[in-house]
């Protein structure tokens, strides 16, 4: 796979070391035991895949490159780069300014950019709506893209099966960048329709078993649908695509259930149901299934709680503590920052998006063995803040040293 010239501050030697050293000893990448570190009193089981991904660092890359080789232009990107505040707090400090905010509220008038301003196009995409007002502006909107190639095979999917006429349902978050973005290209081709989650997909397949009145419809889905879709003719036939983070086993819950209602609602036989059913496979990327696989095989361990590290508002981060939630104890922090003492830190609660102030995260237990953290970061999370929770819980035990010892180890 390519590699990328990423800036060295999101670097971690730490980590470095012990991916290389992985990847020597299962290069078919089929082991997805953590890795352990033992320092002694606290011990860290390190999940097997986690942090950047091929589609962030190819946007770090273009969009640091795109900041070096412009100096003295106008740049602007159209809203976060990736889901990362360091990452998008170091090019704001480069002067790059962004557009619009996460949810695609206007933060700078588009009647302010002139035809030689630069405008990066972020990892998840953008709509066709906004490449058009770029053109317009007389921006070459495609210029500077840092698009994720998986986003963009997710939109020719779209068009693949909109070929064969049929309507596509996207499972993801509606109001998520990358789902604006395959919203957007898959309803230039095809009546195309959003569901969140298993719920949402209980409601639409009602619709597509005629158990519920029609019109109900463009009320309970409003905004999630394209111009002109008619629910009594548009869902006869259908295509399950996803946002590239969503968690796997939702997406394959969403697909089979849609696929139960459609075979159910038209009485078809196994070998039957692809006439009515597209074939979509799953349109998660690499890296969304290795780390979530990586975090199953993590939860194996006996541990007493978990951290992930990531962006507060960062999907695949979200799905990773929503795995470890189900086993145990999980604090969900963006930087090392937010562990304050050894009894204190800050944590996202991303269901009720609030940020939390706990006590006593770290259980009191020497008589007992040594403390074990279950530890793993989004797609979007440097490797290099990883490293750096990994020392600061290393220094509530006066064991700092123990990191140089670990990458000598490693290497």
């Amino acid at each position: 796979m390519k590699t990328f010239n990423v800036p060295v501050i999101y670097r971690s030697p730490l980590i470095s070391a012990i991916k290389q050293y992985r990847k020597q000893q299962d290069r078919m990448k089929k082991d997805f035991t953590p890795t352990l570190l033992d320092f002694g009193p606290i011990r860290i089981q390190l999940a097997r895949h986690f942090g950047f991904c091929y589609g962030v660092e190819n946007a770090i890359e273009i969009a640091f490159r795109t900041v070096e080789e412009n100096e003295g232009k106008r740049i602007f990107l159209l809203s976060e780069m990736i889901h990362n505040p360091q990452v998008n707090n170091d090019l704001l400090s480069r002067g790059v300014q962004f557009l619009m905010d996460t949810s695609g509220k206007q933060l700078i008038p588009w009647e302010s950019l002139h035809a030689d301003d630069i405008v990066i196009i972020p990892a998840f995409g953008t709509t066709l709506e906004i490449e058009a007002k770029l053109e317009a502006l007389g921006i070459t909107p495609l210029q500077y893209n840092t698009t994720c190639p998986f986003v963009e095979r997710v939109w020719n999917k779209a068009e693949q099966i909109a070929g064969k006429d049929y309507t596509v349902i996207v499972h993801g978050k509606p109001k998520h960048e990358e789902t604006r973005a395959t919203f957007s290209h898959s309803r230039q081709h095809t009546p195309t329709v959003v569901v969140k989650d298993m719920a949402e997909t209980h409601r639409l397949a009602a619709y597509i078993l005629g158990t519920v009145p029609a019109e109900q419809f463009y009320e309970e889905f409003k905004g999630q649908y394209s111009e002109g879709f008619d629910v009594t003719r548009h869902l006869q036939r259908v295509g399950v695509v996803n946002q590239t983070t969503m968690l796997a086993s939702e997406t394959q819950a969403i697909a089979d259930y849609i696929r139960q209602a459609i075979q159910q609602r038209y009485q078809l036989a196994d070998d039957q149901v692809s006439e009515r059913f597209a074939d979509t496979r799953d349109t998660l990327c690499y890296a969304t299934n290795d780390n979530q696989t990586a975090v199953t095989g993590m939860l194996d361990a006996p541990a007493d709680l978990a951290i992930v590290v990531g962006g507060y508002n960062s999907s695949n981060t979200s799905h990773l503590v929503e795995l470890c939630e189900e086993k145990l104890p999980t604090y969900f922090i963006s930087s090392e920052e937010k562990l304050l003492s050894a009894s204190e830190l800050l944590h996202w609660d991303f269901h009720h998006h609030q940020e939390l102030h706990s006590r006593q995260f770290l259980p009191e237990k020497p008589e007992n063995g040594p403390v074990t953290v279950l530890l793993t970061s989004g797609a979007s999370c440097p490797d290099a803040i990883v490293e750096s929770v990994i020392r600061k819980l290393l220094s509530f035990y006066g064991l700092e040293h123990k990191a140089e010892e670990a990458i000598a180890n490693f290497s």
